[in-house]
Protein backbone atom coordinates (compact mmCIF):
# COMPACT_ATOMS: atom_id res chain seq x y z
CA UNK A 1 0.00 0.00 0.00
CA UNK A 2 1.44 3.34 -0.99
CA UNK A 3 1.95 5.92 1.65
CA UNK A 4 -0.44 8.85 1.79
CA UNK A 5 1.07 12.13 0.63
CA UNK A 6 2.34 14.25 3.49
CA UNK A 7 0.12 17.15 4.43
CA UNK A 8 2.18 20.31 4.87
CA UNK A 9 2.13 21.77 8.33
CA UNK A 10 0.31 25.11 8.47
CA UNK A 11 2.38 28.12 9.42
CA UNK A 12 2.07 29.10 13.08
CA UNK A 13 -0.29 31.93 13.94
CA UNK A 14 1.40 35.34 13.60
CA UNK A 15 2.55 36.95 16.80
CA UNK A 16 1.46 40.38 17.98
CA UNK A 17 4.10 42.94 18.90
CA UNK A 18 1.48 44.51 21.14
CA UNK A 19 1.60 41.38 23.30
CA UNK A 20 5.33 41.66 23.85
CA UNK A 21 6.86 43.57 26.77
CA UNK A 22 10.55 42.62 26.64
CA UNK A 23 12.96 43.07 29.52
CA UNK A 24 16.66 43.26 28.70
CA UNK A 25 19.36 42.40 31.27
CA UNK A 26 22.41 44.66 31.54
CA UNK A 27 24.73 41.79 30.59
CA UNK A 28 22.82 41.34 27.36
CA UNK A 29 23.10 45.04 26.59
CA UNK A 30 26.89 44.80 26.74
CA UNK A 31 27.06 41.55 24.76
CA UNK A 32 24.86 42.95 21.99
CA UNK A 33 27.05 45.99 21.34
CA UNK A 34 28.07 44.68 17.91
CA UNK A 35 26.91 45.67 14.41
CA UNK A 36 23.30 44.51 13.86
CA UNK A 37 22.52 41.63 11.46
CA UNK A 38 22.14 43.85 8.38
CA UNK A 39 25.68 45.10 8.90
CA UNK A 40 27.27 41.90 10.17
CA UNK A 41 28.89 41.06 6.84
CA UNK A 42 29.62 44.54 5.49
CA UNK A 43 33.21 45.54 4.87
CA UNK A 44 34.98 48.46 3.25
CA UNK A 45 35.25 46.50 0.00
CA UNK A 46 31.48 45.91 -0.07
CA UNK A 47 30.78 49.64 0.09
CA UNK A 48 30.03 50.89 -3.43
CA UNK A 49 31.02 54.55 -3.70
CA UNK A 50 29.01 56.75 -6.03
CA UNK A 51 31.47 57.68 -8.81
CA UNK A 52 29.91 61.14 -8.87
CA UNK A 53 30.72 61.68 -5.19
CA UNK A 54 34.50 61.47 -4.63
CA UNK A 55 34.05 62.06 -0.89
CA UNK A 56 32.63 58.54 -0.58
CA UNK A 57 35.76 56.82 -1.93
CA UNK A 58 37.89 59.16 0.17
CA UNK A 59 35.95 58.13 3.29
CA UNK A 60 36.81 54.47 2.66
CA UNK A 61 40.49 55.31 2.37
CA UNK A 62 40.57 57.47 5.49
CA UNK A 63 38.62 54.99 7.62
CA UNK A 64 40.71 52.04 6.43
CA UNK A 65 43.84 53.89 7.51
CA UNK A 66 42.21 54.82 10.82
CA UNK A 67 41.32 51.17 11.50
CA UNK A 68 44.83 49.98 10.65
CA UNK A 69 46.24 52.47 13.15
CA UNK A 70 44.26 50.98 16.02
CA UNK A 71 46.75 48.20 16.68
CA UNK A 72 47.55 47.26 20.25
CA UNK A 73 50.74 48.26 21.97
CA UNK A 74 52.77 46.64 24.71
CA UNK A 75 53.13 48.26 28.12
CA UNK A 76 56.62 47.03 28.94
CA UNK A 77 56.76 48.97 32.20
CA UNK A 78 53.97 46.82 33.64
CA UNK A 79 54.86 43.65 31.80
CA UNK A 80 51.46 43.31 30.13
CA UNK A 81 49.62 44.38 27.01
CA UNK A 82 47.57 47.54 27.02
CA UNK A 83 45.17 48.95 24.47
CA UNK A 84 46.97 52.27 23.83
CA UNK A 85 48.53 54.20 26.67
CA UNK A 86 46.46 55.13 29.69
CA UNK A 87 46.36 58.78 28.70
CA UNK A 88 47.25 59.47 25.05
CA UNK A 89 49.27 62.69 24.77
CA UNK A 90 47.47 65.73 23.41
CA UNK A 91 49.87 65.92 20.47
CA UNK A 92 48.74 62.46 19.33
CA UNK A 93 46.05 64.16 17.27
CA UNK A 94 42.46 63.06 16.70
CA UNK A 95 41.49 59.74 18.26
CA UNK A 96 38.07 59.74 16.71
CA UNK A 97 36.20 60.27 13.46
CA UNK A 98 32.81 61.83 12.87
CA UNK A 99 30.97 60.74 9.70
CA UNK A 100 29.08 63.77 8.46
CA UNK A 101 26.47 63.19 5.76
CA UNK A 102 22.80 62.90 4.86
CA UNK A 103 20.64 59.81 5.25
CA UNK A 104 21.28 57.00 2.81
CA UNK A 105 24.93 57.79 1.99
CA UNK A 106 26.13 54.68 3.82
CA UNK A 107 27.37 56.11 7.12
CA UNK A 108 26.25 53.08 9.12
CA UNK A 109 27.80 50.75 6.52
CA UNK A 110 31.11 52.59 6.89
CA UNK A 111 30.88 52.71 10.69
CA UNK A 112 30.26 48.95 10.85
CA UNK A 113 33.08 48.35 8.36
CA UNK A 114 35.40 50.29 10.66
CA UNK A 115 34.36 48.06 13.56
CA UNK A 116 35.03 44.92 11.52
CA UNK A 117 38.36 46.22 10.20
CA UNK A 118 39.76 47.22 13.59
CA UNK A 119 42.34 44.60 14.63
CA UNK A 120 40.83 43.51 17.93
CA UNK A 121 38.69 40.73 19.34
CA UNK A 122 34.92 41.46 19.37
CA UNK A 123 34.98 41.95 23.13
CA UNK A 124 37.57 44.72 22.69
CA UNK A 125 35.35 46.90 20.52
CA UNK A 126 31.76 48.06 20.82
CA UNK A 127 29.10 49.23 18.37
CA UNK A 128 25.73 50.71 19.30
CA UNK A 129 23.29 53.53 18.81
CA UNK A 130 23.21 56.53 21.10
CA UNK A 131 19.97 55.23 22.65
CA UNK A 132 21.62 51.89 23.40
CA UNK A 133 24.59 53.64 24.98
CA UNK A 134 22.47 55.84 27.25
CA UNK A 135 20.45 52.80 28.26
CA UNK A 136 23.66 50.98 29.15
CA UNK A 137 24.60 53.87 31.46
CA UNK A 138 21.14 53.65 33.02
CA UNK A 139 21.48 49.91 33.57
CA UNK A 140 25.09 49.79 34.80
CA UNK A 141 25.62 53.25 36.24
CA UNK A 142 28.17 55.78 34.99
CA UNK A 143 31.26 54.42 36.74
CA UNK A 144 30.57 50.80 35.84
CA UNK A 145 30.01 51.79 32.20
CA UNK A 146 33.37 53.55 32.17
CA UNK A 147 35.01 50.42 33.61
CA UNK A 148 33.18 48.13 31.18
CA UNK A 149 34.03 50.10 28.03
CA UNK A 150 37.32 51.58 29.22
CA UNK A 151 39.34 48.54 28.18
CA UNK A 152 38.02 48.62 24.63
CA UNK A 153 40.01 49.50 21.55
CA UNK A 154 37.13 51.22 19.75
CA UNK A 155 33.63 52.52 20.46
CA UNK A 156 31.34 53.20 17.49
CA UNK A 157 28.21 55.28 18.14
CA UNK A 158 25.57 55.35 15.42
CA UNK A 159 22.85 58.02 15.35
CA UNK A 160 24.37 60.23 18.02
CA UNK A 161 21.34 62.01 19.48
CA UNK A 162 21.73 65.73 20.06
CA UNK A 163 18.07 66.44 20.78
CA UNK A 164 18.25 66.05 24.56
CA UNK A 165 20.84 68.34 26.23
CA UNK A 166 20.93 66.17 29.36
CA UNK A 167 21.75 62.98 27.47
CA UNK A 168 24.27 64.84 25.32
CA UNK A 169 26.15 66.08 28.40
CA UNK A 170 26.00 62.59 29.96
CA UNK A 171 27.46 60.87 26.91
CA UNK A 172 29.99 63.64 26.32
CA UNK A 173 31.24 63.11 29.88
CA UNK A 174 31.35 59.36 29.32
CA UNK A 175 33.33 59.72 26.11
CA UNK A 176 35.80 62.06 27.81
CA UNK A 177 36.52 59.37 30.39
CA UNK A 178 36.86 56.72 27.70
CA UNK A 179 39.26 58.87 25.69
CA UNK A 180 41.38 59.25 28.83
CA UNK A 181 41.43 55.45 29.03
CA UNK A 182 42.72 55.24 25.46
CA UNK A 183 39.51 54.25 23.65
CA UNK A 184 39.22 55.42 20.04
CA UNK A 185 35.85 56.83 18.99
CA UNK A 186 33.77 56.95 15.82
CA UNK A 187 30.31 58.46 15.46
CA UNK A 188 27.50 59.48 13.17
CA UNK A 189 24.74 61.80 14.38
CA UNK A 190 21.24 63.12 13.91
CA UNK A 191 20.03 66.64 13.28
CA UNK A 192 19.48 69.11 16.08
CA UNK A 193 15.95 70.53 16.42
CA UNK A 194 15.49 73.48 14.09
CA UNK A 195 18.29 72.48 11.73
CA UNK A 196 16.83 72.44 8.25
CA UNK A 197 18.33 72.17 4.80
CA UNK A 198 20.23 69.25 3.38
CA UNK A 199 18.94 66.52 5.66
CA UNK A 200 22.40 66.32 7.19
CA UNK A 201 23.91 67.40 10.48
CA UNK A 202 26.66 70.01 10.36
CA UNK A 203 29.99 68.85 11.71
CA UNK A 204 30.60 72.24 13.36
CA UNK A 205 27.44 71.81 15.44
CA UNK A 206 28.47 68.29 16.47
CA UNK A 207 31.87 69.56 17.59
CA UNK A 208 30.24 72.31 19.64
CA UNK A 209 27.83 69.91 21.35
CA UNK A 210 30.54 67.50 22.48
CA UNK A 211 32.50 70.45 23.88
CA UNK A 212 35.94 69.43 25.10
CA UNK A 213 35.99 66.32 22.92
CA UNK A 214 35.98 68.23 19.65
CA UNK A 215 39.75 68.20 19.29
CA UNK A 216 39.63 64.40 19.40
CA UNK A 217 37.42 64.09 16.32
CA UNK A 218 38.26 64.41 12.68
CA UNK A 219 35.10 65.32 10.70
CA UNK A 220 34.71 63.29 7.54
CA UNK A 221 32.05 64.60 5.17
CA UNK A 222 30.28 62.09 2.94
CA UNK A 223 28.19 63.56 0.14
CA UNK A 224 25.62 61.80 -2.02
CA UNK A 225 22.03 60.75 -2.50
CA UNK A 226 20.11 58.00 -0.71
CA UNK A 227 21.68 54.75 -1.99
CA UNK A 228 18.62 52.74 -0.95
CA UNK A 229 16.70 54.25 -3.84
CA UNK A 230 19.49 54.91 -6.32
CA UNK A 231 18.19 53.61 -9.64
CA UNK A 232 15.38 51.60 -8.04
CA UNK A 233 11.70 51.65 -9.01
CA UNK A 234 9.12 53.53 -6.98
CA UNK A 235 8.09 52.05 -3.65
CA UNK A 236 5.37 49.39 -3.83
CA UNK A 237 1.86 50.58 -3.06
CA UNK A 238 0.25 49.47 0.23
CA UNK A 239 -1.76 46.25 0.12
CA UNK A 240 -5.29 45.52 1.22
CA UNK A 241 -5.92 44.44 4.80
CA UNK A 242 -6.91 41.00 3.49
CA UNK A 243 -3.61 40.62 1.61
CA UNK A 244 -1.54 41.62 4.62
CA UNK A 245 -3.48 39.31 6.94
CA UNK A 246 -3.21 36.38 4.53
CA UNK A 247 0.55 36.92 4.10
CA UNK A 248 1.06 37.12 7.87
CA UNK A 249 -0.70 33.79 8.41
CA UNK A 250 1.24 32.16 5.57
CA UNK A 251 4.67 33.35 6.75
CA UNK A 252 6.51 31.61 9.54
CA UNK A 253 7.55 33.90 12.42
CA UNK A 254 5.56 36.88 11.13
CA UNK A 255 3.89 39.50 13.29
CA UNK A 256 0.49 41.03 12.64
CA UNK A 257 -0.68 44.23 14.32
CA UNK A 258 -3.17 47.01 13.84
CA UNK A 259 -1.00 50.11 13.29
CA UNK A 260 -2.80 52.47 15.71
CA UNK A 261 -2.64 49.82 18.44
CA UNK A 262 1.06 49.28 17.75
CA UNK A 263 1.80 52.99 18.08
CA UNK A 264 0.02 53.03 21.44
CA UNK A 265 1.98 49.98 22.60
CA UNK A 266 5.32 51.54 21.67
CA UNK A 267 4.68 54.20 24.31
CA UNK A 268 4.81 51.46 26.98
CA UNK A 269 8.18 50.02 25.88
CA UNK A 270 11.49 51.87 26.22
CA UNK A 271 13.00 52.47 22.76
CA UNK A 272 16.17 50.68 23.84
CA UNK A 273 14.08 47.48 23.94
CA UNK A 274 12.66 47.75 20.43
CA UNK A 275 15.34 45.38 19.17
CA UNK A 276 14.19 42.77 21.65
CA UNK A 277 10.59 43.57 20.69
CA UNK A 278 11.30 42.39 17.14
CA UNK A 279 13.42 39.38 18.11
CA UNK A 280 12.82 36.27 16.03
CA UNK A 281 10.61 37.95 13.43
CA UNK A 282 10.92 37.10 9.75
CA UNK A 283 8.29 39.64 8.68
CA UNK A 284 6.34 42.50 10.24
CA UNK A 285 2.78 43.09 9.02
CA UNK A 286 0.81 46.22 9.89
CA UNK A 287 -2.80 46.95 8.94
CA UNK A 288 -4.57 50.32 8.80
CA UNK A 289 -1.42 52.42 8.57
CA UNK A 290 -2.31 56.07 8.97
CA UNK A 291 -0.76 59.44 9.85
CA UNK A 292 1.32 59.51 13.01
CA UNK A 293 -0.59 61.73 15.44
CA UNK A 294 2.18 63.56 17.29
CA UNK A 295 5.93 64.04 17.45
CA UNK A 296 6.59 61.79 20.45
CA UNK A 297 4.86 58.91 18.70
CA UNK A 298 6.69 59.71 15.47
CA UNK A 299 10.09 59.55 17.17
CA UNK A 300 9.26 56.15 18.68
CA UNK A 301 8.25 54.91 15.23
CA UNK A 302 11.59 56.10 13.85
CA UNK A 303 13.43 53.90 16.37
CA UNK A 304 11.24 50.91 15.50
CA UNK A 305 11.91 51.46 11.79
CA UNK A 306 15.66 51.53 12.52
CA UNK A 307 15.52 48.25 14.44
CA UNK A 308 13.45 46.55 11.72
CA UNK A 309 15.93 47.75 9.13
CA UNK A 310 18.98 46.69 11.17
CA UNK A 311 17.52 43.20 11.48
CA UNK A 312 16.44 42.97 7.81
CA UNK A 313 12.80 42.30 8.68
CA UNK A 314 10.53 42.82 5.63
CA UNK A 315 7.44 44.97 6.19
CA UNK A 316 3.96 44.52 4.67
CA UNK A 317 1.29 47.16 5.26
CA UNK A 318 -2.20 48.24 4.34
CA UNK A 319 -3.41 51.82 4.57
CA UNK A 320 -1.41 54.91 3.69
CA UNK A 321 1.98 54.75 1.92
CA UNK A 322 5.05 55.49 4.01
CA UNK A 323 5.63 58.94 2.51
CA UNK A 324 2.38 60.05 4.15
CA UNK A 325 3.19 58.83 7.66
CA UNK A 326 4.51 62.17 8.83
CA UNK A 327 2.71 65.48 8.31
CA UNK A 328 4.18 68.53 6.62
CA UNK A 329 4.90 70.20 9.94
CA UNK A 330 7.00 67.21 11.01
CA UNK A 331 8.81 66.96 7.68
CA UNK A 332 9.68 70.65 7.85
CA UNK A 333 10.69 70.61 11.52
CA UNK A 334 13.86 69.94 13.42
CA UNK A 335 13.54 66.15 13.32
CA UNK A 336 13.04 66.01 9.57
CA UNK A 337 16.20 63.98 8.98
CA UNK A 338 14.95 61.20 11.24
CA UNK A 339 11.58 61.06 9.51
CA UNK A 340 13.06 60.95 6.03
CA UNK A 341 15.44 58.20 7.15
CA UNK A 342 12.49 56.21 8.51
CA UNK A 343 10.58 56.62 5.23
CA UNK A 344 13.65 55.56 3.29
CA UNK A 345 14.27 52.47 5.41
CA UNK A 346 10.63 51.36 5.56
CA UNK A 347 10.40 51.73 1.79
CA UNK A 348 13.42 49.47 1.38
CA UNK A 349 11.85 46.90 3.71
CA UNK A 350 8.59 47.04 1.75
CA UNK A 351 10.55 46.10 -1.37
CA UNK A 352 12.13 43.23 0.55
CA UNK A 353 8.63 41.94 1.42
CA UNK A 354 7.58 41.38 -2.20
CA UNK A 355 8.51 37.71 -2.04
CA UNK A 356 6.10 37.10 0.85
CA UNK A 357 3.03 37.61 -1.33
CA UNK A 358 1.37 34.58 -2.83
CA UNK A 359 1.36 34.49 -6.61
Amino acid sequence: MSASPAIPEPAPEPVSLCARTPRVAAERLVGEMVPPPRFDSVRFDTYVPDPNQPSQAEAVTVLSTFAAGLGDTADTTRGKRRWFGRKPPAEAGPRGVYLDGGYGVGKTHLLASLWHATPAAPEQKAFGTFVELTNLVGALGFQQTVQTLGGHRLLCIDEFELDDPGDTVLVSSLLSRLVEAGVALAATSNTLPGKLGEGRFAAADFMREIQGLSARFRPLRIDGEDYRHRGLPKAPAPLTTEQVTRAAHATEAASLDDFPSLLAHLATVHPSRYGALTEGLRAACFTDVGPVPDQSTALRLVVLADRLYDREIPVLTSGLPFDRLFGEEMLNGGYRKKYFRAISRLTALARDAKGLLAE
